[in-house]
């Protein structure tokens, strides 16, 4: 009985860690994909890009193909990590395997992978930007209407975390089912089970808005934002039963708040 005792507190222990760990790597991830590049303009000169050098001579400069190849290879690594483990017969070995602790794994694994790609990303400053708000007052306003919008885009994706059962998310819940005492939330909807069976999170249009939308576009943030998007698009497609899903919702949560107020 002690020896159970210790192991389940080794294992609360450790999924807590790993909580700390996913949550952390989102907030890294936060900082890199939207302040991080806004920062570089919020005075309204940019330093990601050199517009004075022709694409004809920065495609041809060695410190821009390495840093070009290091980003294809961090994003296949990110990109090659989901796509393994949503594949349907390794995904259904993982979980024969791992049983309720493998949305943990899941989650550890990703953040990993997410902290190297932050980590080892390489900003292409030697070739042109593809657009650049550089005129006044624009140069300065711009950034804080990213800024903006960057933060509200969050505040909307953070919001479908919590609606979503953040908790089963980010791998926490299936601790407390596989330590014995029971599922925390045992019914959830057929319209939340269909949607988060082929959806990881249903935030396609809040990442394509932070992805793309920036004073000053450089070539390895075109890279990071095509590559994301088209992910995206072919990885976590919604149908009709989603949408449908989502805007009953969507209408209740407004109903709801009506009558709080």
């Amino acid at each position: 009985m002690a020896s159970v005792g210790a192991c389940g507190g080794a294992l609360s222990a450790l999924s807590l860690l790993n909580f700390a760990f996913v949550f952390i790597s989102g907030v890294d991830f936060i900082g890199f994909i939207s302040f991080r590049a806004i920062y570089h303009n919020i005075t309204g000169e940019t330093t990601l890009c050199r517009d004075s050098v022709a694409w004809s001579t920065a495609l041809q400069d060695g410190v821009v193909l390495k840093a070009l190849m290091v980003d294809l290879g961090l994003l296949v690594l990110f990109i090659g990590q989901h796509c393994v483990l949503s594949y349907a017969p390794i995904k259904e070995a993982c979980k024969l395997f791992l049983g309720d602790m493998y949305r943990s794994v899941s989650c550890f694994s990703t953040a990993l992978v997410l902290q190297i790609l932050i980590y080892y990303w390489q900003p292409l400053t030697g070739a042109p930007c593809l657009w650049a708000v550089r005129q006044a007052p624009w140069s300065v306003w711009f950034p804080l209407v990213c800024f903006t919008v960057h933060f509200m885009c969050w505040a909307m994706i953070c919001s479908s975390l919590i609606i979503f059962d953040f908790i089963e998310l980010l791998g926490l819940k299936q601790v407390y089912k596989f330590l014995g005492f029971g599922d925390l939330l045992p019914v959830k909807s057929a319209g939340a089970e269909r949607l988060l069976s082929h959806v990881g999170l249903p935030v396609f249009l809040e990442m394509c808005v932070v992805l793309w939308l920036l004073p000053a576009l450089s070539l390895d943030r075109f890279l990071l934002a095509l590559t994301l998007t088209a992910y995206q698009s072919l990885a976590h497609s919604l149908d009709k039963q989603d949408l449908d899903f989502l805007s009953d919702l969507l209408k209740g949560k407004m109903e709801l708040f009506a009558e709080l107020h």
